[in-house]
């Protein structure tokens, strides 16, 4: 098993993300655990493009609680249907934020963050979780994002849950 990723510069994002898709595949095929396999996940995905955050929120009873992630410090619980992961969560799917003072409700874990995708973790139809990137410009997030976003983030379920 490989436990590095190759990294291209100066391509589309969409290339970006072609690239590293199967590589997620390999770096987590053969780890067991669903908690390393969200760090390594978050930590390639922040590596890629940069962004500000990136990480996971596990759904514990009614709370979604931080869980592996990469970037400054985060809200640590966040209720269902509050702010934009927690209205993921209670929607059931993807969220995209091209700016998040313009968001009713949203929670502001850093005043940094500009614009937001929010991508649920479905096991089966149930949702166990959400993956939250956050940028600091404004408009990063497009069809493209929430595209691959799904894609991994099914795969990150499908094998461990």
């Amino acid at each position: 098993m490989s436990e590095q990723i190759v990294y291209l510069n100066n391509v589309s994002k969409e290339e970006q993300y072609r690239n590293l898709l199967p590589q997620i595949e390999a770096l987590i095929a053969h780890e067991p655990d669903w908690i390393a396999n969200l760090a390594n996940v978050a930590a390639a995905l922040k590596m890629t493009f940069h962004f500000l955050w990136v990480g996971f929120y596990l759904v514990q009873k009614d709370t979604l609680v931080l869980g592996p992630f990469q970037g400054p410090v985060a809200c640590t619980r966040i209720a269902f249907g509050k702010g934009v992961c927690g209205t993921t969560w209670k929607e059931g799917r993807t969220i995209i934020v091209p700016d998040v003072e313009q968001f009713p409700g949203h929670i502001a874990c850093s005043s940094e963050s500009k614009s937001e995708i929010v991508v649920p973790l479905f096991d089966n139809e149930k949702i166990v979780g959400v993956l939250d990137i956050d940028s600091s410009e404004l408009n990063t997030f497009d069809g493209i994002d929430a595209d691959y976003l799904e894609k991994i983030s099914s795969f990150v379920v499908s094998n461990y849950l």
